[in-house]
């Protein structure tokens, strides 16, 4: 599966080039995403996000390849335009396979998002002090990330597992951890 956002980037980039063209394909995927959208608010079934996207989704793809065909031979290759339609044209099958399985996005957007403190703290990882300050560090995000996964407030849930722990075997924590935890709980001994 390749990412529309991605091919997207391009265009945007190469408006400075060609904006005629850079513009129409931007635009013409803005049906796309905002379709993508409204079956996510409206919690679209797996068999409704597939019918919708073989009844919009696809006759737009469909026309913004020969359209991505048909240009590619009127612009230069280097250029940031020919750059941005070759991209697109060489992955086009793979950005088109979400429209065939329900549980693809239209773009990698959502876990590049998720991702991105590590990628941007890769660096500073590198100067925690020691191999044991890093590891500790690495618990601590891992904790955090859990808790943002399962819509835990982290100084809730901290607060609450301070209280708890001192009193807790050790093999008898497993409630305590975020994707387990629940607020207010009993405590368990």
């Amino acid at each position: 599966v390749c990412c529309m956002a991605h091919a997207r980037r391009n265009f945007f980039d190469a408006q400075g080039n060609d904006k005629q063209r850079a513009e129409y394909f931007i635009g013409a995927i803005q049906p796309l995403y905002r379709l993508e959208q409204e079956l996510k608010d409206n919690g679209a079934t797996r068999e409704v996000i597939l019918q919708k996207r073989k009844e919009i989704a696809d006759p737009i793809l469909k026309d913004l390849h020969i359209w991505l065909k048909a240009n590619l031979p009127q612009v230069l290759p280097k250029s940031t335009i020919g750059q941005a339609i070759g991209y697109a044209l060489a992955r086009w099958e793979k950005i088109m396979r979400y429209t065939k399985d329900a549980a693809l996005l239209i773009d990698n957007n959502l876990i590049e998002n998720q991702i991105r403190p590590v990628a941007v703290g890769r660096k500073n990882y590198l100067f925690c002090g020691s191999h044991e300050s890093a590891q500790r560090a690495a618990i601590i995000y891992s904790l955090l990330g859990t808790c943002k996964l399962n819509n835990v407030n982290p100084f809730e849930w901290l607060d609450d597992v301070l209280k708890k722990l001192p009193a807790r075997k050790a093999n008898n924590i497993a409630d305590l951890l975020p994707q387990n935890w629940k607020p207010n709980s009993q405590d368990v001994v």
